[in-house]
């Protein structure tokens, strides 16, 4: 039977710690733990610790460690940078899905045509965090702040980059496209209304491999989920 599993952004290196209030109480009141009981904690960045209740307390439960893993993160490292889009709920359910199954890094896009380039940072981490625990992983992906595409694609380093686009145009099928020996790759998904031809172009000019991920017109987040899991696996 697994253990019952905790985030905690910071996990002491010292035998015995306290757990912060939130996660003491969800144990407590919720799971009704006691002590004696072990647990699992991690911290997102590839830390996962084994840990004995020593107090149990809905404000401030004391554990024991037993047991301390290292996880490195899996390679390649996929970094998706997708433009935010105007149902926040659609755009939740992409970073809850691009949790579960292991993507590095997410970036918000902000392009021409995008409608909404606000995020509540707290909220999509609450998300994250919750999916990376259902699905018993050690890494978070990392979020960062919305980024113009024209500053993305000038800066951003990787060994393979893509860009996926509606126009008629020369493309490549991203399957087809995937060098499985390159350690890191990311890929541009754009807006509702597609990325502008000065977008691509600056694209391209900028190394990044135009690609086709189907034969149909999907969904913003539903292209980043395609995406992602062609990338993945």
């Amino acid at each position: 039977m697994q253990l019952p599993y905790f985030f905690e952004e910071e996990l002491p290196l010292s035998e015995e710690f306290t757990l912060s209030e939130s996660t003491s109480r969800h144990m407590v009141q919720v799971l009704r733990m006691k002590e004696g009981e072990l647990i699992q904690l991690t911290n997102g960045n590839g830390y996962l610790l084994t840990a004995k209740i020593i107090f149990s307390h809905k404000k401030e439960t004391r554990v024991h460690v037993t047991q301390r893993e290292n996880i490195p993160r899996e390679e390649p490292g996929i970094t998706i940078a997708v433009s935010f889009i105007k149902n926040a709920g659609r755009f939740e359910w992409f970073l809850e899905k691009a949790t579960e199954i292991g993507i590095s890094h997410i970036i918000p896009l902000i392009c021409k045509r995008t409608e909404k380039s606000h995020l509540k940072e707290d909220r999509m981490k609450t998300i994250m965090v919750s999916a990376m625990l259902q699905s018993r992983q050690v890494w978070l992906p990392s979020l960062s702040s919305p980024v113009p595409i024209a500053q993305l694609v000038n800066t951003h380093q990787a060994d393979q980059k893509f860009i996926a686009h509606c126009m008629e145009e020369k493309k490549q099928e991203l399957q087809k496209a995937i060098d499985q020996k390159a350690r890191s790759k990311i890929i541009l998904i754009g807006p509702e209304g597609d990325f502008t031809p000065v977008e691509i172009e600056i694209a391209i000019e900028n190394n990044f491999i135009p690609v086709s991920i189907g034969y149909t017109r999907l969904r913003t987040e539903t292209a980043a989920m395609v995406a992602a899991v062609l990338l993945k696996y």
